[in-house]
């Protein structure tokens, strides 16, 4: 049965860390990085999602966007809810952060050492381990990974932590071992699959906020389907927005990654209606297999 659920606040805090209801998500955009998180901060996000990964991010350049937009008097680091990622070698190209040959631990400082200098910043919102190192169980380098992740967390330099492209076994485990809890996981959302329901739903139980990315673009076939046009017509709304809104009333914290000006104000404008608890529903089962 479908639960009402309410408007909510364009922000919400973590341990005392503001974290907007929707982050923009910088992958993949290359020599565009700096103008389209320029053009973000300017069309009001203030969460930023990135990674010190050259080979899906410019890390180096959303710093340079976040320094220009603070120069201009648009905001201050305060303003900002800032998030990057250690990736393990495998998901790297010869650009790498760090040394290679060094121990994970060092790895993991040395690439979170780049990044603060990349984003010209003392802290960093959320720090999180870019996916585990192999597909099933948690191996001990991601161990070694999240033990020196807690030891930068310790020193203040990371407010919370995070994990993406995880697995429920895994982040079970993660949840059952680590001595800080993940705040966050980040996993691409497939409406195929229920929207991710049992990660989501573990997520929700132990109060850990479920970031999901690639809701528009691994749900192509869905965006299409004839029941999500007619809810977008109702409210006069693309459908576009509706799985926005849907990802927000299920307690999703969506990420875009628009390059189109007129898509990032239609996207923050979400936040400023609802879907009703029938809609929800239908959406939440709509592709279920």
């Amino acid at each position: 049965m479908a639960v009402k659920r309410h408007m909510r606040p364009q922000s919400t805090k973590i341990v005392g860390v503001r974290v907007p209801r929707f982050l923009y998500g910088t992958a993949w955009k290359e020599n565009e990085t700096l103008r389209l998180t320029e053009l973000a901060l300017q069309m009001g996000f203030r969460g930023i999602d990135t990674a010190n990964q050259r080979r899906h991010y410019h890390e180096a350049a959303v710093g340079q966007a976040i320094s220009a937009a603070i120069a201009r008097g648009l905001l201050t680091r305060d303003d900002l809810f800032l998030q990057t990622k250690f990736t393990f070698q495998g998901g790297q190209d010869h650009r790498l952060p760090y040394d290679p040959e060094a121990p994970i631990g060092i790895q993991v400082e040395q690439s979170f050492a780049s990044s603060l200098k990349h984003l010209g910043t003392e802290v960093i919102d959320s720090y999180v381990l870019h996916g585990p190192s192999q597909r099933e169980g948690l191996a001990p380098d991601d161990w070694a990974a999240w033990r020196a992740m807690e030891a930068i967390h310790d020193s203040g330099r990371a407010h919370l932590l995070g994990v993406s492209n995880v697995s429920l076994e895994q982040v079970q485990s993660l949840c059952q071992e680590a001595r800080i809890q993940p705040s966050f996981v980040q996993n691409r959302c497939y409406a195929v699959r229920g929207w991710d329901r049992r990660i989501h739903e573990f997520c929700s139980a132990h109060e850990i906020v479920y970031q999901g990315f690639s809701l528009l673009t691994a749900n192509r076939e869905v965006l299409a389907r004839p029941e999500l046009t007619q809810i977008a017509r109702s409210h006069d709304r693309t459908v576009s927005q509706i799985v926005f809104r849907f990802a927000l009333d299920v307690g999703i914290l969506p990420l875009t990654g628009t390059t189109d000006a007129d898509h990032m104000r239609a996207d923050l404008d979400v936040l400023n209606f609802h879907l009703d608890p029938d809609e929800v529903d239908q959406i939440e089962h709509l592709a279920v297999r």
